[in-house]
Parts: structure tokens; sequence; C-alpha cells
């Protein structure tokens, strides 16, 4: 098979064809294949120059791709002609959209429609609430790296109380006690770790450990910041959501966000009105179970060090089901014949497969996709530090409590070498104060004021080809040390119900010793060349 350009490409590694024209001749084929590049996301500031350069024109915007793409199942004619119908009459293309995502439910439209958003000076509260959305795409400001200043956020519901002093005092002295503890770790660091700190190349990396630590005293009310990249129609479903939340931050993040793409994309963004489901569900749920537990009398509630990881539920002999799934992938047979081979299969048999399945993987690889069809259910009790980067396993379902001073907190072992706990822990117990009289007055509200050392309960349902991804990212040697230790007892408690569906779990630094333990030689390995 041969292919030429339909467009003349310049010499170099940036040329860029826009159409390939595919030919193959021994086909005999109707119609050349064509790939067309329709359009792709680009800086808005570039769009403004480029506007105010031209002509008015109406088409500068992502509805034409959206109506075009929706016709594909009804109109015979290429598509790119019908994206050039769109771009010629907006107005009735817009009138197109909305009678297929409204009237006809055909709501996958508007995942054509992309938007980049720049979002700054948000709190590290709200920032959670906006990585819920695991379909969009983000980039965060990170404490581990940053060294942080002052900038704090002051809810609108805490100075509407007459509370923003009291508020202030608190964080400023969170924010005094950060950039001490930073002063100190740092030299403890480069002391702890002398060898390393002979390279110069390591001082970043070194820098990063203490500010990574003296970060559990910083407020969730800091400010970050962070790129978001979202579909149309995940956009929807977030303006909506935070519409309807009591948290007035979320509620002016969501009118922010409308305004901006409103008015780039009318017609794609129509359920944005807060809902009684998304409004009241939880609060009624709430109720609903506080009932439910108090009919079941009232439990000693446990107390449980950090961080804690509790494996609540997992699928019952989830080795032979990966095999029956395996056995289904290379071959005809239905799978509850599969499964039946499988529950049936003798021990060899069954590691003889799972080998197979992994042998040619590389650090870099996951299992294939039929090792999530076992799922793995962890009760976790987690610092604000930890859940930051647990969340960002979106191919997972992640649900969580409100933070709960009475988890108490995590302290960095750092903290405690360094002779510090004392002082960490006084302004542990100060912010618990102030979070407990403004709890009274904001509710919610109240939690800005807590610490990224404060813990909250998550649950955490993963599959096992995901809990790959995780092991190998969070156990590695460069994971931030609290994360590592998570991820670490969730690997071992999966080993224990699943042995051969998680032989190679842990973390790329371990790789080749974990593969050479298993297969009794070392994986082929990525010419090192390749990385320089």
């Amino acid at each position: 098979m041969t292919f030429r350009s339909a467009l003349a490409i310049p010499r170099g590694l940036n040329a860029i064809a826009n159409e390939l024209t595919f030919v193959a001749p021994a086909l005999n084929l109707k119609a050349p294949m064509r790939v067309i590049l329709a359009g792709y996301n680009v800086d808005s500031a570039v769009l403004d120059e480029l506007k105010k350069n031209s002509p008015p024109r109406d088409d500068v915007t992502p509805e034409t791709l959206s109506a075009s793409y929706a016709r594909i199942s009804r109109d015979p004619r290429p598509v790119d002609e019908l994206r050039a119908e769109a771009r010629a009459e907006v107005e009735r293309t817009r009138r197109r959209n909305q009678t297929i995502i409204f009237k006809m439910g055909h709501h996958s439209v508007a995942e054509h429609a992309v938007f980049n958003f720049d979002i700054i000076g948000v709190s590290r509260l709200a920032i959670e609430e906006i990585e819920r959305f695991r379909l969009c795409s983000y980039t965060e400001k990170s404490q581990r790296y940053i060294t942080l200043g002052e900038d704090f956020v002051v809810p609108e519901e805490i100075a509407a109380a007459g509370l923003a002093d009291p508020f202030t005092a608190v964080v400023k002295a969170q924010n005094a006690l950060y950039h001490r503890l930073y002063e100190r770790l740092r030299p403890h660091v480069f002391e702890k770790y002398r060898e390393r700190a002979a390279n110069p190349k390591n001082h970043s990396v070194l820098d990063g450990w203490a500010k990574e630590d003296a970060r559990y005293i910083v407020s969730l009310a800091t400010q970050g910041q962070l790129g978001m990249t979202a579909n149309a129609r995940n956009l929807e479903l977030l303006l909506r959501r935070f519409a309807a939340k009591e948290s007035r931050e979320l509620r002016a993040i969501s009118a922010r966000l409308q305004a901006l793409a409103g008015e780039v994309a009318p017609s794609i963004l129509l359920f944005t009105e807060a809902s009684d489901f998304d409004a009241l569900t939880y609060e009624e749920v709430e109720q609903a179970a506080a009932d439910v537990l108090a009919a079941g009398g009232k439990r000693r509630a446990a107390k449980r060090p950090a961080p804690v990881v509790v494996l609540a539920d997992h699928t019952v002999d989830g080795d032979a089901r990966v095999l029956a799934a395996l056995l289904h992938a290379g071959s005809r047979l239905p799978y509850a014949d599969c499964l039946e081979r499988a529950l049936a299969a003798k021990p060899a048999e069954r590691e003889s497969i799972l080998r197979t399945a992994l042998g040619r993987m590389q650090f870099y690889d996951f299992p294939v996709r039929e090792f999530e069809h076992a799922d793995l259910t962890y009760d976790l009790v987690v610092s604000a530090s930890c859940f930051a980067q647990l969340k960002r396993h979106r191919m997972a379902t992640l649900t969580q409590q409100r933070y709960d001073p009475s988890l108490g907190v995590t302290v960095p072992p750092s903290i405690r070498e360094i002779g510090a706990e004392t002082e960490f822990r006084e302004m542990i117990d100060r912010t618990n104060e102030t979070h407990a009289a403004l709890e009274k007055a904001v509710g919610p509200a109240a939690d800005y004021v807590l610490t990224n050392a404060h813990r909250r309960h998550a649950l955490l349902k993963i599959n096992a080809r995901e809990l790959y991804h995780v092991s190998r990212l969070r156990e590695d040697i460069s994971a931030q040390w609290e994360i590592r230790d998570v991820a670490a007892e969730m690997s071992r408690l999966a080993k224990k119900v699943m042995p051969l569906t998680c032989l190679l779990l842990g973390g790329k630094d371990a790789y080749a010793g974990i593969y050479a333990k298993v297969f009794g030689r070392l994986p082929k390995m990525i010419p090192p060349e390749l990385f320089k």
C-alpha cells in the first residue's frame, strides 16, 4: 500500500500535511480513503489576534464541528462538505445543535467541542471539586515543587458571617509555620540524603521533599491554579453540578465558565441550571443514612492510625475471572464456558496463561484489558496531601466524605526528625478550635481552614489493570512518601486475594527485579540511547 499527500509537504521534521489521501489500487475502492485534520485547539489570544485583523465572522466556534458530525448518520455527503455548510450558516447550525441535543437526545455530539480554561486563584478545596470530573483533563500547580506564598481565599460565607478576622489569623499563622518548617527541613533533608546532595542535579528534588512535608500545615484555602481541558458535554455537567452547590466559590466558578463558553458555543451548553437531583440528593441521602444507622443502634467508632488501607471488598476468585476473560479473548467460546473452565483449572494451568499474558510487559506497559474484569474496593483514611494525588487516578470510582478532624492528622516523619512535632500539633489544635467555631456558623465552608494534614475517609473501587497503573506510579521511589505507603499496602492486600493477577505489581524503579523474580530473567529493556 502506498500513500501520497494531497498537499505539497515541505521538507523538515516540523512539516505537517493536514490531509493524506491513501491509494490502494489492489482493493479497487470506489473512492480513495481521506483523513482530514478538521480542527485543533489553539490559544485564545491567537484567535483574538486573527479576528482583530480579519473581517467580522460568526463561524469561529466549535459548534460547527458538533453539528456537522451529528449529521453524518443521516446525510450521505462527505463530512468536510457538511462542515463547510455549517460554517456558512452558523445560526442554522446552532438551531440544529439544539434540536439534536434537546429534542433527539443525542448529547454525545457536544463532545466534539473542546474548551481549554486557565483557572487561577481558586482554593485548594475548590480544585478538589473541579477535578472530580473524570473525563476532563487537568494540570495543576504543585505544592510539592513550588514555594508557597501568602495567597489564600477568604470564603464569602465566612466573610458574610463576620468571621473573616479569626479565619485569616489562623491561616496566616499556618503559612508562617510553613515557612519556618521549610527553612528547617531543607538542611535536614540535604544532610539526611548527603550522597544525593553531592550531585547538584538532585538539589531540586531534595528541595521539593522539604516543601512537600512543610505544606502539610497549610490550609485548604490556599490559592492554586490549573489548566483544564473539557469537552462541552462534560463542561455542561460541571456547570450544572456546581450551580447546585452550597459553596459560593464553586457557584462563582460555574458562572464564569458558563459566561466564557456560552459566548463561544451557546447551542451546545443547554442543561446548566441547578437541578433538585444535584442540589438535594446527597442531603436527603445523609438524612436517610442517619435514620438507618440510628435504627441499628450506636456503635463505638474505632480509632485508626494513618495511613489506613482496608480491602473492603473484591471480586471473589479474581484470578479465575481474569483467566476466564483471557480464555474468552483467545477462543470462540461463550464467557460462561470460559468461566466454568477457569474455575476448574489446576493451579499450574492458571499460572501458565496469566504468566503468558504478563510475560512481554515493559515497565511502562499495563496488563491487557481483560484484567479489568477483577475489582478491588479499598476503604482509606488519607490526608488531604495524599488525597490530592489519589484523585488523579480517574479510571476508578472514588467517593469520599468531608474532612473529619476527629480522624486526627498525618504528621510527616521529617517533622518529628527536626523536633517540630509539638509546634506542628499546637497549630493543628488551634486550627481545630477555629474549625469547630466556624462550622457552627457556616457549616461545610469551615473546611477551608483545615490543613493538608487533616484526614478524610475515601472509598476507592479499582480494577486490577488500573491498580497496576497506581502501583507503577505511586510505589516508585520518586513518589511522595504517603501515597507510596498507601499504594504499597494496596498492592500487598491485592496480592493476598489475587496472587496471579498481581504478579508484577510494583513501582517503576523495582520493575526489573520484580520481573526477574517471577520469570527468572530480566525483562527486555529499552535501549538507553532512546533516553538521551
